[in-house]
This record gives structure tokens, sequence and C-alpha cells, in this order.
């Protein structure tokens, strides 16, 4: 069962503004945006560095 977690984080509006004109442009909503950042990030790191084992995947 996938769980979706909640987190808040400040940033500088400047960047909130820039972030959203990018999310419009791209077809989504700013959280959605910020979400595919984060993803396209973690594939990113994971092509590099190998596969992350979170605690959720790991079997003990």
């Amino acid at each position: 069962m996938k769980r979706e977690k909640h987190i808040g984080f400040r940033i500088d509006n400047d960047l909130k503004q820039k972030i959203a004109y990018i999310a419009a442009y791209e077809g989504r909503s700013l959280t959605w945006q910020v979400v595919h950042l984060m993803q396209d990030c973690v594939r990113r790191f994971e092509k590099e560095h190998g596969p992350i084992d979170t605690i959720e995947n790991r079997e003990d």
C-alpha cells in the first residue's frame, strides 16, 4: 500500500514564483512540479550511485 506523507518547508518567494511559472508552463500544479523535481533528483542520484534502500523496501 502506497502511503503519501506531508512535508512542509519554507522557500524564498522569488524561487516559489519561478517554480510556479515553470509548473504552469509544463501543465503541472506547484506541488506536482516540486514532486517531479524531487523524483528527478532521486533518479539521477540512483543512476550514479545505485538504488537507495528505503526502510519500507528492506527485508528484515
